[in-house]
């Protein structure tokens, strides 16, 4: 909240703490569905959440993956349209919601905040362009590689410096690099005879995080 905070004045900060709820998502929980009406801009406070849409043969794809303090579930409001993907937590996660009726009338009389959202609308679309992109040009080894260096850039690593600090299914690790699960998993066990990686269950090791970052870039 830190960013959009610093752009109000007295009265619409009291607004802002008047409607902000906070609530609790169980792990895999709904946040939004597609199709859903936009009510609410989310800011995740604690937690990891997934933005994912469902395509064809019901194979899921994950678009984005959102990290605190970040904010997300404005644009379909923005464009006057039902959500075209969903939201939910990876684990148990705490998020703030502000109703997007208030922050509509917030805009009208805030030039500061509107470009605020411009800014991070205009950041969304070229990570999207970026994206689409790498996953349709790529091939699986470099899909796969970047899905690994995105969950090393979003949420870091464990105390011990190596371990992703993320859980993940290789379901969803396969949705997040636009591939089967059985080629994640092959891929997967690849990159460990490789010595790239090394797995414990959903715990992923980065063993060299350059050489990964190599395969990455150049596909």
């Amino acid at each position: 909240m830190a960013e959009i905070w610093s752009l109000l004045n007295g009265e619409e900060k009291r607004l802002i703490v008047e409607n902000f709820n906070i609530q609790t998502f169980k792990k895999n929980q709904l946040i939004y569905a597609e199709g859903d009406e936009p009510e609410y801009l989310w800011c995740l406070l604690k937690g990891k959440v997934k933005k994912f849409k469902e395509g064809v043969g019901g194979r899921v794809q994950i678009l984005r993956l959102i990290r605190p303090v970040q904010y997300f579930g404005f644009r379909a409001f923005f464009a006057n349209e039902p959500y075209v993907s969903s939201a939910a937590a990876f684990e148990p996660s705490t998020l703030g919601a502000i109703p997007l009726s208030l922050v509509h009338k917030m805009i009208d009389n805030n030039i500061n905040l509107a470009w605020f959202f411009i800014r991070e609308l205009s950041h969304n679309l070229g990570r999207s362009d970026t994206r689409i992109v790498n996953l349709t040009q790529k091939h699986i080894r470099g899909r796969l590689a970047e899905a690994l260096i995105v969950l090393r850039d979003n949420y870091g690593y464990e105390e011990d410096g190596i371990t992703l600090k993320i859980y993940m299914a290789r379901e969803d690790l396969a949705n997040l690099s636009n591939m089967t699960t059985s080629n994640a998993i092959r891929t997967l066990s690849t990159f460990v005879n490789e010595r790239l990686i090394a797995v414990d269950g959903r715990r992923i090791k980065l063993l060299n995080e350059a050489q990964l970052r190599k395969i990455s870039k150049f596909g």
